[in-house]
């Protein structure tokens, strides 16, 4: 099973589960946690191979959605989940996606931050490339790459360390068993944005996140069911640039009921 760490909060029923991108681990949400635990039980997942998830049997050669989606939904199972929220990053959004089409009982609101929801050019430039440098580069220098991509200006720099910090805890031999999924990526991306979401999300970007931030805008277009806030001076992992602004959005979203006093 994967590694989880569970917060309780005996005055909630309510569960949220994250789940980290790629790179990431349960860390990732250490911005988060304190605000939450106030109004829900919450659930922090390391997939796998991440975080303190090494090793993890049995680990196939290559991975693909369905795999990953039975690691969350195997930690749910044990500790008798039958529904939450979710709150996912990045690659997170992706898996949130395919792990609702698969066991679509288990979702209650989704926020999606820093959301991938298409291949466009440069990401499919960079994946195209990364393939090629694998073989020539070692793998922590591809996740200092990407990070700069993703993470380029001076405000990033928190999260850009955060990120470098828990990408160098993989081991090459799982970081290609995660560049294997690319094979089903951009795939996926196509299937969901032809897909209405069966499920009330909430979508944060941030507002200097140029890589992902015209596909999240479009997606959020055609899906009834999709709220749409952009941070502005952020970036691609807006959880920590804009931790205050970001907390503030998902506990309106999730819990606006209690809030108002119904």
């Amino acid at each position: 099973m994967i590694n989880f760490n569970v917060i309780s909060n005996p005055k909630s029923n309510i569960w949220i589960v994250f789940i980290h991108g790629a790179g990431g681990s349960i860390r990732t949400w250490n911005r988060q946690v304190g605000a939450l635990q106030q109004h829900a039980k919450l659930l922090l997942l390391d997939l796998r191979d991440h975080g303190a998830s090494e090793p993890v049997n049995p680990s196939p050669d290559q991975y693909d959605f369905a795999l990953i989606s039975s690691d969350i939904k195997e930690v749910m199972d044990h500790l008798e989940i039958s529904k939450a929220h979710f709150i996912t990053l990045s690659l997170g959004t992706v898996l949130i996606q395919d792990f609702s089409m698969r066991y679509p009982s288990y979702i209650g609101k989704v926020v999606m931050a820093g959301g991938v929801f298409k291949a466009n050019f440069i990401l499919k430039c960079f994946i195209h490339t990364a393939k090629t440098l694998n073989n020539i580069l070692p793998f922590a220098t591809m996740y200092r790459l990407c990070s700069y991509i993703l993470m380029p200006r001076k405000r990033n720099q928190t999260s850009r360390k955060i990120y470098q910090r828990e990408a160098q805890k993989l081991t090459r031999a799982s970081y290609m068993r995660w560049v294997s999924l690319s094979k089903y990526f951009i795939k996926s991306l196509k299937l969901f944005s032809k897909t209405k979401s069966s499920f009330e999300n909430l979508i944060i970007m941030g507002g200097q996140d140029y890589v992902f931030l015209s596909g999240a805008r479009k997606y959020s277009k055609n899906q009834p069911k999709s709220t749409f806030i952009i941070i502005p001076t952020v970036g691609h992992i807006c959880n920590i640039d804009g931790r205050n602004a970001f907390n503030n959005h998902v506990i309106e979203f999730l819990f606006q009921n209690q809030l108002a006093g119904k």
